[in-house]
């Protein structure tokens, strides 16, 4: 008998869990990446027990969860893509988690919506650890500025760090150096690691893996 499309996702899901389980313990967080999926695909993911979700627009975000976070109380969204400070109201009302502070602009309009929306999600880093000129994220050798700005000046609270190492490069050193600096500043999150490379993530210490393709499935 041929799988139906949902329990090919809660196939894929529990293996994914099981190979995370078996790479590192304690086993990181896995986060079902649902940018443009289908509200079908989406559907079967939380009927497979999924409840942990990042996306990288604010507006897709919204079109995806407004509706479903009153129906999954348990739901934790992390958003996973560049943030633009004029979203910063949006994102703070949304999101649970923001994985994109890279700098002190966006600190600041972080906090002041903080303070109006009365919410304050989770801060993590993203460090663009192979400095590339295209990509979000600040230099490695800036995180400890940006780190102070937002704890004195901001007042926010960093929780850890995120990298998307280059598509060109071996992931690992990218990793250790994520984790190098986390453990220099004693920040515990380490979101690194997505379809292509959990297990490897994983190995290295992530805490949280953001895992899109792999999951969901290829998109025809």
């Amino acid at each position: 008998m041929t799988d139906t499309p949902n329990q090919d996702i809660a196939n894929r899901r529990a293996r994914i869990l099981a190979e995370l389980a078996a790479a590192h313990d304690p086993a990181p967080e896995l986060i079902a990446v649902s940018k443009s999926q289908s509200d079908e695909a989406i559907d079967a993911m939380l009927a497979a027990g999924q409840r942990v979700f990042g996306e990288n627009r604010v507006q897709e975000a919204e079109k995806h969860w407004e509706t479903r976070k009153d129906k999954y109380p348990g739901l934790t969204l992390h958003l996973i893509g560049p943030l633009q400070t004029n979203k910063a109201a949006e994102a703070v009302r949304l999101f649970d988690v923001i994985q994109t502070l890279d700098r002190e602009k966006l600190a600041d309009s972080l906090a002041t919506a903080m303070e109006k929306e009365g919410r304050r999600p989770k801060l993590f880093i993203q460090v663009n650890t192979g400095e590339e000129e295209q990509k979000a994220g600040v230099s490695p050798s800036k995180v400890g500025d940006l780190l102070r700005y937002s704890r004195e000046q901001a007042r926010l609270e960093i929780v850890g760090l995120m990298c998307i190492p280059p598509v060109d490069e071996p992931a690992g050193p990218h990793f250790a150096l994520l984790r190098k600096i986390a453990k220099d500043y004693g920040l515990p999150g380490l979101s690194m690691g997505m379809s292509g490379d959990y297990e490897l993530a994983a190995r290295y210490g992530a805490t949280h893996v953001r895992v899109g393709t792999a999951l969901f499935g290829s998109r025809d």
